[in-house]
């Protein structure tokens, strides 16, 4: 599916600032000092200021920067979806441009695991450090159960109608993510993710997860740097109980294979959060394995 979507009711974000990539507004918001700067790449369907609690705790440390890439949240609207070298090119040009000095620790979300590889097959000598947040992998499908495969997960994805009718849930599911948010960021990001563009651009980015492992495949796997992958376990109590167990044993085998491939690598399984809510119930989690990342890249 390709999203053409123009809005000319452009949404206003409550705190960051825009900065322009070839001609095109970047939503961006970075706190803190200091280095190596914490980058976060948000999944389908995030922002970056989904990411903002997080954020927050880890800039009283270092450099903590969210933004939306092209064609999503608040930064202008740009046909999806995109390759995975545009995407990291286009946060290249945007942290470079913004004088955050590299290397960085990059924070992927979910199908930010996709853009924060190719970042670092780009630019191997820009990564100080990885921290995965259950994010996906190129090798996805050498892991997984056909029935999860990634074209699996891309046929069943939520159509317009369908979710259409999952709008009240949504909105629901929005209010209760975003409830401990001030009140002058709640009610605008709130509606923001509620409105038909930004629920488009996430069946939109969902549309080539396969295309963009493949992509990833033709390059070579992450530089060695220290990584943290958290793998999140407690999943989707509507799926049978057996393929449940199925998949959680995959996710485990696949992070457990990306840490050990490099020299300082961590595994922390999390069992009491689900992949969407991750940031919102275990941010200790998150800042203690941003922390951990962000010391030991700092180590000559």
């Amino acid at each position: 599916m390709t999203n053409n979507i123009t809005s000319s009711a452009q949404l206003a974000p409550p705190i960051g600032r825009f900065h322009e990539i070839d001609g095109r507004r970047i939503f961006v918001h970075r706190s803190g000092s200091g280095g190596p700067a914490v980058v976060f790449l948000p999944g389908a369907s995030a922002v970056g200021l989904d990411y903002f609690g997080v954020q927050q705790q880890v800039s009283q440390f270092t450099t903590a920067v969210v933004y939306d890439r092209g064609g999503t949240g608040y930064s202008d609207p740009l046909p999806l979806p995109r390759s995975a070298a545009a995407v990291a090119t286009e946060l290249h040009e945007l942290l470079h441009a913004l004088n955050i000095a590299a290397p960085y620790v990059l924070a992927p979300h979910s199908l930010g695991g996709f853009y924060a590889h190719r970042f670092a097959q780009l630019y191997p000598q820009e990564v100080a450090g990885l921290v995965w947040l259950d994010a996906l992998h190129r090798d996805w499908d050498d892991f997984m159960p056909a029935t999860a495969s990634l074209a699996a997960i891309e046929q069943t994805a939520p159509d317009l109608e369908q979710l259409e009718q999952m709008r009240p849930a949504l909105r629901e599911w929005g209010t209760e993510l975003l409830a401990d948010y001030p009140e002058h960021m709640r009610q605008p990001l709130l509606e923001a993710k509620m409105s038909d563009e930004w629920l488009h651009v996430g069946i939109a980015e969902r549309g080539t997860l396969a295309e963009l492992a493949t992509e990833l495949r033709a390059g070579p796997n992450i530089p060695d740097v220290p990584v943290v992958a958290l793998t999140v376990l407690g999943d989707d109590p509507a799926q049978p109980e057996r393929a449940r167990q199925e998949r959680h044993d995959a996710k485990t085998r696949m992070d457990a294979a990306l840490v050990s491939a490099v020299s300082h690598g961590k595994q922390r399984i999390l069992s009491d959060t689900s992949h969407h809510r991750l940031c919102v119930d275990r941010p200790d989690a998150v800042v203690q394995a941003i922390r951990y990342v962000v010391d030991r890249a700092a180590r000559p």
